[in-house]
């Protein structure tokens, strides 16, 4: 049987399936289909004004694909509002391949030289599939979030996947859409081109501005 691996990992995000696992000690993974799908409408992504402000501000050094790793070892700490969460070493190392092929990408938040915050996801075709994202300072998810918006408008992208709604998406214009309506956006985004691209991070001006102009 071959092994399940990063090239794996990828044909499962074309068929709209992901893996998690039970627990973070619990090496096993297994492969998710939601009935329903969290997505983030690219042309319809709400900064809060609060939020609006905050960026404006530049609170955090704002980078991307710097330290991929430490992401997602973020990522999947416990937290007081999540005291177990689903990435466990197997994830992790999965996720790292993917990097490695330039095929998962970070989104991260720094002052004074330490990350405190960031998100992390896989990216094909004009599809990005977010992942997890983590904060250890006011807003520094939330930043990480609109700049990554900012990006994926920038590089052409059509399709944000969120996975599941939760309160803390749905600020941001959140949807969810049904399974079939799902393939229906990710056959259509699979078949386009996009670019993450390495050009230098926008101001948080610059990328408001960005997101304002796709609405």
């Amino acid at each position: 049987m071959e092994a399940f691996g990063p090239l794996q990992l990828l044909a499962c995000y074309t068929r709209g399936v992901f893996p998690m696992a039970d627990a973070r000690e619990d090496d096993r993974i297994f492969l998710v289909d939601p009935e329903w799908r969290g997505v983030i409408p690219l042309d319809a992504f709400h900064v809060p004004r609060r939020l609006a402000r905050t960026v404006r501000r530049d609170p955090f050094e704002v980078r991307f694909d710097t330290a991929f790793d430490q992401v997602v070892a973020l990522c999947a700490e416990a937290a007081p509002d999540r005291q177990d969460t689903w990435i466990n070493p197997t994830i992790q190392n999965l996720y790292g391949e993917l990097f490695d092929i330039g095929c998962a990408h970070s989104v991260e938040c720094w002052r004074d030289g330490v990350l405190v915050g960031g998100l992390y996801g896989v990216s094909l075709g004009a599809a990005f599939f977010g992942e997890s994202m983590f904060s250890r300072a006011t807003d520094a998810s939330k930043v990480a979030l609109a700049h990554l918006v900012a990006r994926l408008i920038a590089g052409g992208y059509r399709l944000l996947d969120a996975q599941f709604i939760t309160d803390h998406l749905t600020q941001f214009g959140a949807e969810q859409i049904s399974r079939t309506e799902y393939h229906r956006r990710l056959s259509h985004a699979l078949g386009a081109v996009a670019a993450f691209g390495d050009q230098p991070p926008l101001t948080g001006e610059a990328a408001l501005q960005v997101i304002s102009q796709a609405s």
